[in-house]
């Protein structure tokens, strides 16, 4: 006959080789299920609905008291005709998926598996910093299907007070972001769909006139090191800034500069003709490391080294690095160069190129840029020595 179990009774449970369970004739349907290693727990053995017999495992560590109150709920629960031991599991599931799909968590999953496989080093460093500053700070912790398109526009507005571009960037980034999630099924539909720019962008106009691009030169004298080689080589060849602060020993072969795929924004490799200028400062780095410019990480300091150019520049109108790249095109320009050559030179892949051209146009150009890179060199030696510059060959590998 099934007797009330105590706590002393329980305390005196024996392990057997096999586990088994002991009645409680306190409580219809409460089990102490003693394992072969002696850990002991409490369960309820109960009919459902279609009449199987289910079994509600109660939390570790309670007392008889406890086990007997929770043994009397769930079955109070059967006679409503529920089923106590779904119920744990859906809750446990829910509870699992509320951590899985935060936006914290979801959002380092598209940071590894889409943005570090599928844009430049540059680009996903950007959206690193945006979830990091911007989006993980207020969403963090937040379920990725609980964020609505209100939730964006106050995101968006709060950056724009202060950062109008930055806001932009944060937009794009958040509508690929969401647009993942939904392709993968987390979320139903993305919230970023309607939602506006926050801000309107003009494209950038600045170029540096022929004395900016003298004291420009002067001043990369004046800092010197690898940084003013590293900004002088953008003036003279229009390399996009990343192009150039990471530049390999590995990718200069002679008087050419050939960068692979992956380092180039429009995932197509692209070859450099260096001028004979160019070809000597890339001659006079020292070998300290794979980097012509000693470090990768050089590129990573634009931010100290503007300013330091700005001092020796003098009473200068604001400018970007970036404009570096824009007063070379319209310095070719000028020189007569013709666009398509401009274009080849700086991989442009629209404007001349862009559609059925770029797929049937496969002529290098290389010879043409070459000439042109020589003559725009050329012209920046007379700006800033009235004479052109010593020739200096490298030996092609």
């Amino acid at each position: 006959m099934t007797k009330a179990l105590t706590d002393i009774t329980i305390a005196n449970l024996k392990p057997r080789p096999v586990r088994y369970e002991v009645p409680d004739s306190g409580a219809h349907g409460l089990r102490v299920v003693v394992q072969s290693s002696g850990h002991k727990s409490f369960a309820v053995r109960y009919p459902n609905a279609a009449g199987r017999r289910r079994k509600l495992t109660l939390p570790a560590g309670i007392t008889l008291a406890a086990a007997r109150k929770l043994a009397a709920d769930a079955l109070l629960a059967v006679a409503q005709g529920k089923d106590p031991a779904t119920a744990k599991q859906t809750a446990r599931s829910t509870a699992r998926a509320q951590v899985d799909d935060t936006v914290e968590r979801l959002a380092h999953q598209f940071i590894e598996q889409h943005a570090k496989r599928n844009t430049r080093k540059n680009s996903w460093r950007q959206t690193v910093y945006i979830f990091t500053n911007d989006v993980l700070p207020a969403w963090g912790k937040r379920l990725v299907q609980d964020i609505s398109r209100r939730d964006v526009i106050d995101l968006l507005d709060e950056i724009a007070t202060d950062r109008p571009v930055m806001a932009n960037r944060t937009k794009a980034i958040l509508s690929k972001f969401f647009g993942w999630l939904a392709e993968r099924d987390a979320i139903a539909a993305s919230p970023m769909i309607g939602v506006k720019t926050p801000t309107k962008e003009r494209p950038r106009e600045r170029t540096l006139g022929d004395d900016e691009l003298v004291r420009l030169w002067r001043a990369c004298d004046a800092i010197g090191g690898a940084a003013g080689a590293c900004i002088k080589l953008l003036l003279l060849t229009g390399a996009r800034r990343s192009e150039i602060a990471h530049l390999r020993w590995s990718e200069v072969d002679g008087d050419l500069l050939a960068l692979p795929a992956e380092r180039m924004k429009g995932r197509a490799s692209h070859i450099v003709p260096l001028s004979t200028q160019a070809a000597a400062i890339i001659a006079a780095q020292p070998h300290t490391s794979e980097f012509v410019f000693g470090s990768s990480s050089i590129g990573h300091h634009f931010n100290r080294i503007k300013p330091e150019l700005d001092r020796h520049m003098g009473d200068a109108p604001p400018w970007v690095i970036h404009d570096i790249r824009r007063s070379v095109a319209s310095g070719m320009a000028k020189l007569g160069i013709a666009v398509p050559v401009i274009e080849k030179i700086l991989a442009h892949r629209s404007g001349t190129f862009a559609g059925v051209v770029g797929v049937y146009q496969k002529h290098s150009f290389l010879p043409e840029m070459a000439a042109a890179a020589q003559r725009w060199a050329d012209r920046v030696d007379q700006l800033v020595n009235g004479k052109s510059a010593k020739v200096v060959k490298l030996r092609k590998r």
